[in-house]
């Protein structure tokens, strides 16, 4: 009941804390919208890369798709294209029944094109038994190949980008409404992960991760769960990814959707300060990575980057277990781990040493 308590508890209060913090905080809408993007960024990274232990450099792929999807059925739902193109997006408002019916229908296509590309890629490289840095260094190749694609692409804006609909102000303020999109996204796919991560779901990847030769000599289908495991991913990232580039108002091939650069490379990050592998690690990687890297653009104008890369080689250097590696390695029996004095040996109730 205690533990129960406690998390009904810490539960409520992060809770309470995110649906007021827009509120109470108008002028940082926009950057903590970005706080739950975040929040996905790590975890669904950490499906693969953390639960799983399939390193993959190239999930920001199914975040430039969702972001360019979205912005492309929108655009081609109301307006005429190339007047669209040629006066850079500056037409009519949308109003807000039509804009919101344009975002949410394109952040479900853009759901499904990423998923079904998941599982093409999936089958092509995962179902190849590509492995270890091989698969990495593919998955690398990925993002770097759909920056090109888009950035010669005319249809999507090519390397001109392409600017999305004004935002009309019969929804409020921009930065809270996808604050509370995003936040619901976060929300849906913590719920899912913790679901998935407590059933055969869970098992599956783990035992992948630990040792893959054995988990197929169990009768593990391994390919199946490792292309699940990439589909999940793809599935939220592209959400977010469909919302996100509606809140930057402008997407940039490179730049902003398939940005393997920065989004690429933070949500490896965010998930290895928190500690991966776990579900907490990555929500808590993402808070304080995304704090730090805000108070660094506000407080170390001209030398942000500097200490951002100080900042990466301090987490790769100092906290490869994580944060919640290190408190697990501190404080094990509060992680159900029991932990008995050297030189002392305990006897268990049933008699066994």
């Amino acid at each position: 009941m205690k533990t129960k308590g406690r998390n009904f508890v810490l539960y409520g209060s992060i809770l309470l804390i995110s649906l007021v913090a827009p509120l109470v905080l108008p002028a940082y809408g926009t950057q903590l919208a970005f706080l739950w993007v975040m929040v996905v960024f790590a975890l669904t990274w950490d499906i693969v890369g953390g639960q799983m232990g399939y390193n993959s450099f190239g999930n920001v792929v199914f975040f430039g798709i969702g972001m360019y999807v979205t912005a492309v059925i929108q655009r081609n739902m109301h307006y005429d294209i190339e007047e669209y193109v040629h006066v850079a997006g500056r037409v009519d408002t949308l109003a807000s029944g039509e804009y919101l019916a344009g975002l949410f229908l394109g952040m479900g296509v853009g759901a499904v094109v990423a998923v079904v590309i998941a599982v093409i890629l999936g089958f092509c490289i995962l179902g190849m038994g590509m492995r270890g840095q091989y698969f990495g260094i593919c998955t690398l190749g990925l993002g770097v190949a759909a920056g090109e694609l888009a950035n010669g692409w005319e249809y999507i804006g090519a390397g001109s980008g392409l600017v999305t609909p004004v935002f009309p102000e019969g929804l409020g303020v921009r930065g809270a409404f996808f604050y509370y999109i995003f936040f619901i996204l976060a929300i849906i796919l913590y719920m899912t992960l913790k679901w998935l991560y407590s059933g055969r779901f869970g098992l599956a990847v783990n035992a992948i991760r630990d040792d893959e030769d054995k988990a197929e000599a169990m009768g593990i289908h391994t390919t199946r769960y490792k292309i699940v495991a990439w589909c999940i991913s793809a599935f939220f990232l592209s959400l977010v990814g469909g919302g996100a580039g509606h809140l930057i108002g402008f997407i940039d091939p490179t730049e902003v959707a398939f940005a393997g650069a920065t989004f690429g490379v933070w949500m490896i990050l965010m998930a290895i300060l928190g500690g991966k592998g776990t579900l907490w690690g990555p929500v808590i990687g993402a808070v304080i990575f995304h704090i730090t890297q805000e108070l660094f653009w506000t407080y170390l104008f001209g030398w942000q980057r500097v200490a951002l890369g100080a900042l990466i080689v301090g987490i790769v250097v100092f906290f490869p277990q994580g944060i919640m590696g290190w408190v697990r390695e501190r404080w094990p029996e509060r992680f159900g781990h029991r932990v008995e004095e050297k030189g002392v040996f305990s006897v268990s109730e049933g008699g066994g040493a």
